[in-house]
């Protein structure tokens, strides 16, 4: 019995996280090399130009210990996002991205806040949840691997460490959580022969033999699009 399988890497899997970090660095590279001081564009909440840092502040890093601790993990996660969910990857993170950012802009403390985390945080909260919810083998092995590689990120939701914008990666992760729960039903779902699907009628059992009398059942590809 064979399969056609959806999951197929192409260039534009690696392509988009690639673009994404290296742009991240040549921000960090433009305020280096011109004396440059982006904060200022960061989340600095309950003010009118504070808001700019919902779009903005992703982009911005402190220092290149901030921006390197971010790349990797952020490359990784965006790869599995865009590979076992290409077709809501983008709304993942674009909406995702300005709900948090926006909900960082309302609650958190006064300061500015700026850099990848927030993302990171919403991108694993979404690929762990997601994984659960779904109960696809395959994505249950990605949601291990991402606790696996960086549980311990979890303590970062709470102000352990000051200097880090707890509220932001909080809110990354919440709306992460809300995210895999809303869109549960769509991407890669678990695999279901047709007698374990509601709408099966045990009249069509007789239709999972082929010609030559053998068990041949239907099997659908287990991608939503």
């Amino acid at each position: 019995m064979e399969r056609s399988q959806n999951l197929k890497f192409s260039p534009i899997v690696l392509a988009i996280p690639l673009y994404f970090v290296l742009f991240l660095w040549i921000v960090f590279w433009f305020e280096m090399k011109y004396g440059y001081n982006f904060n200022k564009y960061g989340i600095y909440p309950r003010t009118f130009k504070g808001l700019r840092g919902i779009v903005f502040s992703p982009f911005i890093h402190g220092d290149i210990k901030h921006l390197y601790h971010n790349s990797i993990p952020l490359f990784v996660l965006l790869l599995a996002l865009i590979y076992f969910y290409r077709s809501i990857a983008l709304k993942i993170l674009i909406y995702g991205t300005l709900i948090s950012g926006f909900l960082t802009w309302i609650f958190a403390r006064s300061s500015y806040h700026i850099g990848a985390s927030g993302i990171i945080y919403l991108l694993f909260s979404f690929l762990f949840f997601s994984g659960v919810f779904r109960k696809n083998s395959r994505l249950i092995a990605v949601a291990l691997a991402v606790i696996f590689l960086y549980g311990s990120m979890i303590w970062y939701i709470l102000p352990v460490k000051e200097g880090i914008s707890w509220e932001g990666h909080l809110f990354g992760f919440l709306i992460g959580l809300i995210f895999a729960f809303f869109y549960r039903k769509k991407g890669l779902q678990k695999f279901k022969y047709p007698w374990e699907k509601e709408d099966y009628q045990p009249d069509d059992f007789d239709k999972m033999f082929d010609e030559d009398g053998n068990f041949n059942p239907p099997i659908e590809n287990d991608e939503i699009i």
